[in-house]
């Protein structure tokens, strides 16, 4: 009996959603453009976070020795240089290293040029790592003020793009995510309250015969869920799509040699579940808001 009533409430569910066939279609069409565009923001953040951590592996800030130290006093310094915040590990770097790093730059044929260049024309020097890319101004800072150190080199305006780009984006992200939740709750609450308001007198009639509030209510919550996972499920092959199709454009270009874009298989099950949770959330919280007032007879 159980079974059958069950059978009953999910049938009636399924019935609802092709009986009011359009308003069904715009609560799907509504659901795929939000999570879309809560997709299209998360992992937008997503790649920018890949490449701050890419960057943070390596970028690095040059610190130069002073000319006038020899290297072992300019070895020396690396201790120093240990014991600054945000410093994950230092490289030394001797002058015939940073020499021989230099002259590999070029092709093999073009080499040649550089056979009369000589280790004193570099200074030793110190290759630093950070822990936390938006803290490299104050480790830039820091190092200079490191006795022995005669200049640096850091890549301060990317780093300060990148992490500007990550604020900005998580921000927007965070701010649609609501607003865009709160739209998808509402146009599905509209939806199902649609279609309680044409059964209102069936639903009455159930009422007065003793059927519970939950057996009324499951066939809308059926509903809701269904219409949720659906446009999760279409949201996510949707933004799949995009996501190849801004890949593809992406690796044609310039663009291709500074970014670091992950391939979508490595994100598509944490989305795709995300996106049936949300799509299951706003059905039955939809579902149960439009039902709520119509059960009060």
């Amino acid at each position: 009996m159980k079974i059958n009533r069950l059978g009953y409430l999910i049938k009636e569910g399924l019935r609802s959603v092709f009986t009011h066939g359009f308003m069904s279609f715009a609560c799907v069409v509504v659901i795929v453009a939000c999570l879309l565009i809560m997709g299209v923001f998360s992992v937008l953040a997503y790649v920018v976070d890949v490449n701050i951590d890419n960057l943070e592996q390596q970028n690095e800030i040059l610190a130069f020795v002073d000319e006038n130290l020899d290297e072992a006093q300019a070895r020396e310094i690396g201790k120093r240089l240990e014991a600054i915040d945000n410093v994950k590990r230092v490289e030394f770097i001797t002058r015939e290293e940073a020499m021989q790093n230099f002259i590999a730059r070029y092709p093999a044929e073009e080499q040649d040029m550089f056979s009369d260049l000589t280790p004193s024309v570099f200074r030793d020097r110190y290759v630093i790592y950070m822990d936390d890319l938006a803290l490299m101004d104050r480790t830039d800072a820091a190092v200079k003020t490191v006795a022995g150190i005669a200049d640096t080199s850091a890549y301060l305006e990317l780093s300060r793009g990148f992490i500007a780009l990550r604020n900005v984006v998580t921000i927007v992200s965070v701010i649609l995510i609501v607003i865009l939740f709160v739209v998808s709750v509402f146009i599905m609450q509209n939806t199902i309250k649609l279609a309680t308001f044409s059964r209102r007198e069936e639903i009455g009639i159930m009422k007065m015969v003793g059927a519970s509030n939950g057996f009324i209510r499951c066939p809308f919550v059926v509903e809701g869920l269904i219409l949720g996972l659906l446009g999760g499920a279409i949201a996510f092959f949707v933004l799949w799509g995009v996501y190849q199709l801004a890949c593809d454009r992406i690796m044609t270009g310039m663009i291709a040699n500074i970014l670091v874009i992950p391939s979508f298989r490595s994100i598509m099950y944490p989305i795709l579940v995300i996106y049936l949770v949300i799509g299951l959330i706003v059905g039955t919280f939809g579902s149960n808001i439009a039902i709520r007032k119509f059960l009060k007879v």
